[in-house]
């Protein structure tokens, strides 16, 4: 019983603790900073001008920060797009960076931004087949539909993890290949506040981990519902 609950303590600190520690690194240096140069916003366009991105624009959202690689934009949420903070900087440069992935025709963010639509309707769909999949099997008492179900039902999670696993990779390139050099380089930030940056461009590259186990544990779960029935 007890190591029972230790386990489940320790899976709930492995999904939730990555979520948890980057809105925790995000608010702490979300405070004002009046001798930075400008806001995430100003900085994000200036960088978009120096690096001569072409067509890339910048826009208020609320759908959380990120680069529409679509329709060439760099999206930063309010708080972060009028905020002088350290918070505001580094998400600014950290999104840039995708933008300057994309100039640079950057093999995983094309492929990524391929799979997106794909896997969103995969995973549409395999929610309701997967909900469908135990009635049906019991409704036609044959082993190869209920089989068949079951495995687009999952695909739907395997192919949410394929996404995740491409990922990763372009989120730390975009803060620490592209982001923290540049704010480096350009002296945006002072020596003295590098340290604080390295840890919000951490936690800018880690936002996907926690929804990435989230979806393991998903599937985990739902595979143990279906090979009970």
């Amino acid at each position: 019983m007890v190591l029972a609950l230790v386990g489940a303590l320790l899976l709930l600190a492995l999904i939730f603790g990555p979520s948890l520690w980057v809105k925790m690194v995000m608010r702490r240096y979300s405070s004002e900073k009046p001798e930075m140069r400008g806001t995430g916003g100003e900085l994000a366009k200036h960088l978009i001008e120096r690096f001569s991105l072409k067509d890339v624009k910048v826009e208020v959202t609320e759908l959380g920060d990120h680069y529409d690689p679509i329709e060439k934009k760099v999206r930063l949420l309010r708080e972060h797009y009028e905020s002088k903070s350290l918070t505001a900087i580094a998400i600014a440069a950290h999104e840039v960076g995708h933008a300057i992935q994309d100039q640079q025709g950057d093999k995983r963010l094309a492929t990524r931004t391929k799979m997106v639509p794909v896997v969103d309707k995969i995973a549409r769909w395999s929610v309701v087949i997967i909900s469908l999949s135990p009635v049906i099997g019991i409704i036609t008492r044959h082993p190869i539909p209920f089989s068949l179900l079951l495995f687009l039902g999952l695909s739907g999670f395997i192919a949410r993890m394929m996404i995740h696993a491409v990922t990763l990779p372009i989120e730390f390139d975009a803060s620490f290949s592209k982001a923290l050099p540049l704010l480096r380089a350009g002296k945006y930030v002072s020596r003295s506040n590098e340290k604080a940056v390295s840890r919000i461009l951490s936690a800018a590259a880690l936002t996907y981990v926690s929804a990435a186990l989230a979806d393991i544990l998903n599937l985990g779960r739902w595979i143990l519902i279906l090979l009970r029935r």
